[in-house]
């Protein structure tokens, strides 16, 4: 059986249809096997160079074929109807739908199982989760547990997927719309801009994908007037590359721009 193991090929050309795959298979010195990636990845920068095939839900099929993958990541159903005519064309497809913290680093081990490279997973998942325990650590220490609103899109008000609300307890805040962490789709999570001041947010933390923030915009919402997080001009934004990407981004970068925000609200009063 060690004589079979030794024989198997992992692959050696790897699409990634989205920025969290790749960027993991980059921490894990594996980079040089990724020969197409999305449009939309700008982690790790030196990837930026790889033959760009995809945008999100579209696709440069005659690309990707042309590129000889033999592996190629996709994420969640989204990109169904692209991992279909892949597979279509016996082309080796595996689709993640990681929407927890714990299923990111689960999915960071199944990236590395896949490739031959479980210890490095498992090294990596070792050490973002020491850096997720110590702020959580430094979170539980603050005097009062700020409440956070997280503005995924303005129009319609959509609050924070699942991921981004455990990183907001995390980081030592309380996210105001708890209950709606497990709803996956966008739709799911539409709130109004009355429901968000009856829960009174200290602070808002907005993330329009793709879009700057206008904090003016949110400051002028009629419904908001008497919140707190506008008196108090306790209103932020983290670029969506950094926390709405289900992968390294948002349990490194992401989760410590929430954690030096919710630091400075609790400190605040």
């Amino acid at each position: 059986m060690k004589e079979l193991f030794q024989k198997v090929r992992f692959p050696e050309r790897i699409i990634c249809l989205t920025e969290e795959t790749t960027e993991i298979l980059y921490l894990l010195g594996e980079g040089h096997r990724v020969v197409g990636i999305s449009g939309y990845t700008v982690r790790p920068p030196e990837a930026r160079a790889k033959p760009k095939v995809c945008a999100y839900i579209t696709a440069k099929f005659d690309k990707i074929y042309s590129l000889k993958p033999d592996l190629i990541f996709a994420f969640s159903d989204l990109q169904a109807d692209i991992v279909r005519e892949l597979v279509k064309q016996g082309l080796n497809v595996v689709t993640f739908n990681q929407r927890s913290v714990n299923e990111i680093l689960s999915m960071i081990l199944s990236v590395g199982a896949l490739i031959g490279c479980l210890e490095k997973a498992q090294k990596l998942v070792a050490s973002l989760q020491a850096d997720l325990d110590a702020i959580f650590e430094l979170g539980q220490a603050l005097p009062k547990r700020p409440k956070v609103f997280f503005e995924e899109w303005k129009d319609p008000l959509i609050s924070g997927i699942r991921w981004v609300s455990e990183l907001i307890e995390i980081a030592g805040g309380e996210d105001i719309f708890p209950e709606l962490r497990n709803c996956q789709s966008g739709s799911e999570r539409i709130v109004t801009a009355d429901e968000v001041a009856k829960r009174n947010p200290d602070v808002i933390i907005a993330s329009w994908c793709g879009r700057k923030v206008e904090k003016r915009f949110i400051r002028n919402r009629h419904a908001f007037a008497e919140v707190k997080a506008v008196q108090n001009n306790q209103i932020y934004e983290i670029k969506s590359t950094y926390i709405l990407q289900p992968g390294p981004a948002s349990l490194t970068d992401g989760v410590k721009q929430l954690k030096e925000i919710i630091r400075q609200v609790a400190m605040a009063d």
